[in-house]
């Protein structure tokens, strides 16, 4: 008889016993070390991407309270409102109360801070900061965390800057740095970065996260109150918008329709020397074309000419260069260029005001008195050199001596040696106007002062005259809190 060998029907076949990868592909076998490896190479590209996902620059959702105590949506860059104690305080708050993972930096107390949803987790000091009126110095603001690297070499300072998080533009967080042969540089050396001990630093570098909030505090001001007495008035014509008033404490020394809008043609290349420098290193070449070559008062670019952003920024604050105004979006591109502005504008507080191009000629650059001041004083606060470059004081420590030799100085008033900066705007729609920031000694100190003169017939001799005006008929009684 013969035998024969059954199967239960619930015993599994001999291949499902050796592999649980058992794959038919197209009615073919697939060997269970090739499945396992297919697998393998799966998890691992899933793994990848969820890696990837994870450090690329994440938006972060944050509502804060604007300058007014308003709600506003969180934008990143300078806020000169955050040298307000008060207003950082509050912004920190929010970030606070929304659980929100930030980097908290006070360059007033030297100490930068990591909250990890909302609830603080590490502290550790800040070792050196950009100095204060330098190209780089560092400024209060809202920003994140770009990129990061765990040795990142620096083209501008020529230093290795270890466990370094890019923040802003050229700044960033990092340890001590060291040249290429391995010397360590000064412990006071900073290339506007926040420098950290080793160990601090790569602490920092393992809790953040690219677009983690950069919280950056420091307050310019001294926190004196200022009260002032004058003898008598020495205003200018009706038909002239004016105001004079103090950058530190806004005391108002005078002032004429400050609130009402005037075209303010030249101007406003201020505003577009500012995101030139926040934006795009200086030290950036552009290349000049045919479209650049615009009407201009000092025509001084050829076509085909290599001009660093830092040359193009000494013709368009000193002799008001139409050409450069044009040449330094490039870099960016036109466009976006003045939605910075723009943006810039009403985030130091400038809700008045409009840029419609870069170089002022369109009578659609418009501002008010009140605007001009607001960027007067973060100018002073945070971009000094912004105005010591438009009356000839630039410092050049760090860049290649200037291109342009002789340059002709449009902004200086004859006799007035205590200007800091400012610029001269004059066109048919907005007339001869004038913002000038000066250092002016009032009870035997010296004050930041800013005067703005728009829709004059002689805006030097405005300023002249208002200057004059503080300078001998006021002094001041000082006490600090």
């Amino acid at each position: 008889m013969a035998s024969y060998e059954t199967k239960s029907e619930f015993e599994e076949p001999e291949y499902r016993k050796d592999d649980l990868m058992h794959v038919h592909f197209l009615h073919r076998h697939i060997p269970a070390a090739l499945s396992y490896t297919v697998l393998v190479l799966v998890a691992v590209f899933i793994g990848a991407l969820v890696y990837i996902y994870s450090h690329i620059e994440n938006s972060t959702n944050v509502v804060i309270r604007d300058g007014n105590g308003d709600k506003t949506e969180f934008v990143y860059g300078s806020w000169p409102a955050l040298q307000n104690a008060e207003f950082f305080k509050k912004t920190k708050e929010d970030f606070i109360s929304q659980k929100t993972s930030f980097i908290e930096a006070d360059l007033t107390a030297m100490t930068i801070r990591f909250y990890k949803n909302g609830v603080l987790t590490k502290e550790v000091p800040i070792q050196t900061k950009g100095r204060e009126g330098s190209w780089w110095e560092t400024p209060a603001g809202l920003y994140k965390i770009g990129s990061k690297e765990e040795n990142h070499f620096s083209s501008f300072g020529r230093v290795w800057m270890p466990w370094s998080m890019q923040f802003q533009g050229n700044f960033f967080i990092h340890g001590p740095t060291r040249y290429s042969d391995g010397t360590p540089t000064a412990s006071t050396y900073s290339g506007g970065c926040i420098r950290l001990s080793l160990n601090d630093a790569e602490e920092m570098y393992r809790l953040a996260d690219v677009g983690t909030p950069v919280l950056v505090f420091e307050k310019s001001f001294n926190g004196s109150k200022e009260t002032f007495e004058y003898k008598n008035k020495n205003l200018l014509p009706e038909n002239v918008t004016y105001l004079a008033a103090d950058l530190e404490n806004n005391f108002v020394f005078a002032e004429n329709k400050s609130n009402e809008r005037h075209s303010i043609a030249s101007i406003t290349k201020l505003m577009s020397a500012l995101i030139a420098v926040e934006y795009i290193n200086v030290e950036k070449e552009v290349i000049i074309n045919a479209t650049m070559l615009t009407k201009t008062s000092i025509p001084r670019l050829k076509e085909g000419d290599r001009i660093s952003i830092l040359d193009l920024l000494s013709l368009l604050l000193l002799e008001s260069s139409n050409e450069a105004a044009v040449a330094i979006t490039e870099p960016l591109g036109e466009n976006y260029f003045l939605k910075l502005m723009n943006t810039k504008a009403k985030a130091i507080g400038m809700k008045n005001s409009n840029f419609a191009d870069t170089s002022g000629v369109l009578s659609a650059d418009i501002s008010t008195a009140e605007d001009l001041f607001n960027l007067a004083k973060y100018l002073y606060y945070n971009r000094s050199f912004v105005l010591y470059m438009s009356v000839g004081e630039e410092n050049r420590a760090a860049y290649d001596q200037p291109r342009y030799r002789n340059l002709q100085n449009l902004n200086l008033i004859p006799s007035i040696a205590d200007m800091v900066g400012g610029k001269v705007g004059l066109s048919s729609s907005a007339g001869d106007s004038m913002i000038g920031v000066f250092e002016i000694e009032i009870g035997g100190r010296k004050r930041p002062i800013a005067i703005i003169v728009l829709g004059a017939n002689d805006a030097k001799n405005g300023i002249k005259t208002l200057r004059e005006y503080i300078r001998n008929n006021f002094s001041s009684s000082l006490s600090f809190n």
